[in-house]
Order: structure tokens, then C-alpha cells, then sequence
């Protein structure tokens, strides 16, 4: 990182980045959060090692195969939790956060000690309500359901709500973060993964109530959706996301930015799938990436450029990410003045 003698702390510079209210230069994650911050409740989760497989909280099959990223659900007509969404309460078994015999003492000492006058503590909360649908179901009996059963998948992400309401009470008690990271892909590369109408009429509802209690606690709201969305970015910022992170050029940015007129803030952008995942790749073809997506994007205002997953798998291509925004962000705001 560049030296910050002089300059606005990381907290204050994201978060007038967010905010499109003058901010000093631009900044990766590690910077103005120094990560996500790991709590009780995400440690308490049941994952599974590399070449390994388990079941979670839930029941639903994780399988992590060796040489690959990470590990996904395994969902089949066998093992699936639900079996008949307008049966699901026969099937499901909810793990409410409240009942864990949970040791917060580890976590609520380094969220005393966290430097929050220069950083933003950064809680997350992952799978969200369509996620979990898809877990518990399989991803075509959840689509189908939302479809042909819109009222009992309703009670279904009823009580899924109340699930997530009462994990990020717990969350926001013990580690008061400033913003929560909290995961809902709603589409693919191409598009949703259902028509806007349905979206609107099951899930908007449900994520206004959640995105209400966390701003009711003064808590920013940092959804996370690596895919197309733009047909529902107005919606997006209506129900209170502060932050969209993970937005996809797919998605036509510069289209999306005249669309929301700074109602919220975008992250990401630099989609390194062209060269990630062992395709090969060179640092100027890298460097020239950030350096475009920050000159066509941050000078429209409350856009912060990142991979939108997060980081590329490719060992290497990150940390000459992270070196350009560096020593192409650090004065960005200085040439657009002049």
C-alpha cells in the first residue's frame, strides 16, 4: 500500500467512495477493511476440507473435490432436505442461531480490539435466501417452486427470513460491524434466474425486511451477487443495498450507473475470467484491466473496482491487481480534477 501520511484513513475513503462524496484515492479490500472479519457464528459453520464431503447445519450435502476452488452442495433426488416444497415444513429442521452453544469470548475480545476508527469492520453473513432454497431443494425443484408454488415457497422464505433475522441479531450484538458482506447470487453470466416479476413479487419483499433491520442498527448493507442483476438494480437500491458487490460487466455498468443516478454504490468490474483459471495471462494484460475499469467506471461516481468474486484463482494475478490500484489509484481523484 502506498503511504497513507496525510491522507484520509481507509474507513473514511471507502466510505466516501460508497458514498460518492470526494474521496482521496482508490482501495482494495485488505486496505480499508483488513478482511472479513471471522465470528463465532461463521466459525460454528460445518465445511468441508479438500477432498472431503459433510453435511451442513441444514442437512444439505457439501462436497469439496481435490483441485478444485471450493466446495458445493451435492444436491440429488436422494438426499435433498425437501422432497415436496408444499410439505416443506415436514422436511425441514431449521438450525436457529439462538440454540448454538456458541463461545463468543475469542470474538467479542478482537472486536473490542479492532481499529475502527481507521478500518471498517466487515461482518458477513453467506447463503442467502435463494441460495438456501436451491440447497435445500435442488436448484430446478427451487425454480420450478417459485413458479407453480409462489405461496408455499413464500412460507418457506418466511421462516428462512427469520432465520437470517435472528443470525445477524447475534452478529450485530457481539461484533457491531459497520457493514455486513451478505451473499444472494440471483442469476447466471447471461441473465436472472427467473423473470424480474417473480423476483419482485417472492424475494424483493423478504430481502426488504432483512436490509431494514440492518440499517435499523446502523449497519451497511453489502450484497454480494457475482452475476446479471441489472434488470432489478433499481429495485436493488429501493429495498436498501448500499453497496452491490460482484457486478459483472455483463451487466452493461456504464447502462446501470445512468440507471441508478447514484441511488447506490457499485464494486467490482475487473473480470479476470479471460485470463484466470490456468488459461495463462501477463502483468501488462493485467495492469491494462484495472487502469480501464477504473477510468471508464470511478469517474461516474460511487463505484469501487474489484474482481468480483472477490479474487482471481490464478496464484499471482492478485497482487499485481492490488499493486495498479495502488500506484494507479493513489492520485485517480487528483487527475480527474485536472
Amino acid at each position: 500500500m502506498f503511504d497513507l501520511t496525510g491522507k484520509m484513513t481507509p474507513k473514511e475513503n471507502y466510505l466516501r467512495l460508497i458514498k460518492g462524496d470526494n474521496p482521496q484515492y482508490l482501495c482494495h479490500n485488505n486496505v480499508y477493511s483488513q478482511g472479513m472479519f471471522p465470528d463465532a457464528l461463521a466459525q460454528n459453520n460445518k465445511y468441508p476440507k479438500p477432498g472431503e464431503s459433510c453435511l451442513d447445519a441444514w442437512g444439505v450435502q457439501y462436497s469439496w473435490p481435490l483441485g478444485e476452488p471450493g466446495g458445493i452442495p451435492v444436491v440429488t433426488e436422494e438426499n435433498k432436505v425437501i422432497k415436496d416444497i408444499t410439505k416443506w415444513d415436514k422436511y425441514l429442521n431449521v438450525p436457529w442461531p439462538s440454540k448454538l452453544q456458541l463461545d463468543w469470548t475469542d470474538c467479542d475480545r478482537r472486536a473490542a480490539e479492532f481499529d475502527r476508527d481507521n478500518y471498517l469492520l466487515l461482518g458477513f453473513c453467506f447463503t442467502g435466501l435463494f441460495e438456501l432454497t436451491h440447497n435445500l431443494m435442488g436448484f430446478e425443484d427451487a425454480l420450478m417452486a417459485y413458479v407453480e408454488e409462489p405461496e408455499a415457497m413464500g412460507e418457506l422464505l418466511d421462516v428462512l427470513v427469520e432465520y437470517k433475522l435472528e443470525y445477524l441479531k447475534l452478529l450485530i450484538d457481539h461484533v457491531h460491524p459497520d457493514m455486513i458482506h451478505i451473499h444472494d447470487d440471483w442469476g447466471s453470466k447471461k441473465n436472472l434466474f427467473m423473470s424480474p416479476q417473480t423476483w419482485r413479487s417472492v424475494l424483493k419483499p423478504r430481502w426488504a425486511r432483512i436490509y431494514d433491520y440492518m440499517h435499523s442498527r446502523g449497519v451497511l448493507v453489502q450484497h454480494h451477487a457475482d452475476c446479471v442483476c441489472a434488470p432489478i438494480v433499481e429495485d436493488m437500491a429501493e429495498i436498501g443495498v448500499d453497496v452491490w458487490q460482484g457486478i459483472i460487466p455483463q451487466n452493461d455498468i456504464k447502462d446501470v450507473q445512468k440507471r441508478l443516478n447514484g441511488r447506490m454504490a457499485l464494486q467490482g468490474g475487473l473480470d479476470c475470467t479471460p485470463f484466470d483459471y490456468g488459461s495463462g495471462w501477463n502483468e501488462a494484460e493485467v495492469r491494462r484491466l484495472v487502469r480501464r475499469v477504473c477510468d471508464d467506471y470511478v469517474p461516474a461516481g460511487r463505484f469501487a473496482p474489484e474482481v468480483p468474486n472477490g479474487a482471481p484463482l490464478t496464484p499471482g494475478i492478485d497482487d499485481i491487481i492490488v499493486d495498479e490500484m495502488n500506484t494507479y489509484g493513489e492520485h485517480f481523484f487528483d487527475r480527474l480534477k485536472n
